[in-house]
């Protein structure tokens, strides 16, 4: 009867996986066919329906996507350097450096992980505000620039480096910093891969705290900028709306596309349950 179960429930999983692959992509099914057709066939599902790509070129003219994409990247970009150096030298002190009340500092540190950013968004604005830097792209990253997330990860992958490496580097002349840069980090590459994609991910789509802190072209991620781009003012067109938001996700999902192998083995590898 076990035996029996197990062939039954296994054919009803692999459905269950089609079925649950299918409604994840139908959205984006449905986005990219609008995207690539005129808007008349926006709800009409024609096999023979023909192709354009005027519907990217007008939504690249119709916005400044090309500020939206530059901001984006310099944003994620300053974000991901500042959250891997203080997370780095934050996790080799809580990993290899004891010190008394560093367990109580640890688990206050991970206090972040249970709190919403949202929660925080009228003190962080008000701290913007008495800082002078409102309407920026500091203004957006510097309240994720540390984080308790990549604290803990690379905490746990330090702690699991064999003392006698770190000790033979020590003999071999070697301060702090260069055990660090020499031992610890080289062997917490999926470490950083893995946070790495997950940090540019969240950002890149990052969306409530970038509207509430911008007000400017200058400084809107792209998140903002579609949000402003299909607003009511500018015209429900369908087409030219899932045009922009493919050129919005596609280095995401391209990104994915490429990298997919190296994403789930960092993942693997680094033990992220």
């Amino acid at each position: 009867m076990t035996g029996s179960a197990s062939r039954l429930a296994r054919p009803l999983e692999t459905a269950a996986a089609w079925l649950l692959g299918l409604l994840w992509i139908l959205p984006l099914a449905y986005a990219v066919w609008t995207a690539i057709h005129p808007a008349a066939y926006v709800a009409h599902f024609a096999p023979g329906a023909p192709l354009t790509a005027a519907n990217f070129v007008k939504a690249w003219n119709a916005a400044p996507f090309a500020r939206y994409f530059l901001n984006t990247v310099l944003l994620v970009t300053m974000i991901l350097a500042a959250q891997l150096v203080l997370s780095t030298l934050a996790a080799y002190a809580f990993a290899r450096f004891p010190f008394r009340g560093s367990t109580i500092a640890f688990l206050l540190a991970l206090l972040q992980l249970m709190v919403m950013p949202d929660v925080l968004i009228v003190e962080n604005y008000a701290t913007m505000s008495r800082l002078g830097i409102l309407d920026s792209i500091l203004a957006i990253g510097l309240p994720y620039m540390a984080s308790a997330f990549g604290i803990f990860l690379l905490r746990q992958t330090f702690k699991s480096v064999p003392r006698e490496l770190d000790e033979a580097a020590r003999v071999e002349g070697a301060g702090p910093i260069a055990v660090l840069l020499k031992v610890y980090v080289p062997l917490a590459k999926p470490v950083y891969i893995a946070f790495a994609l997950v940090s540019v991910s969240y950002h890149w789509n990052n969306f409530l705290w970038p509207l509430v802190v911008t007000n400017s072209v200058t400084t809107r991620p792209l998140t903002v900028g579609l949000q402003v781009f299909a607003s009511v003012d500018q015209g429900v067109d369908w087409s030219i709306i899932t045009a922009a938001t493919l050129m919005t996700s596609a280095p995401l999902l391209l990104a994915f596309l490429l990298f997919q192998r190296q994403f789930v083995q960092s993942f693997m590898r680094a033990g992220i349950r």
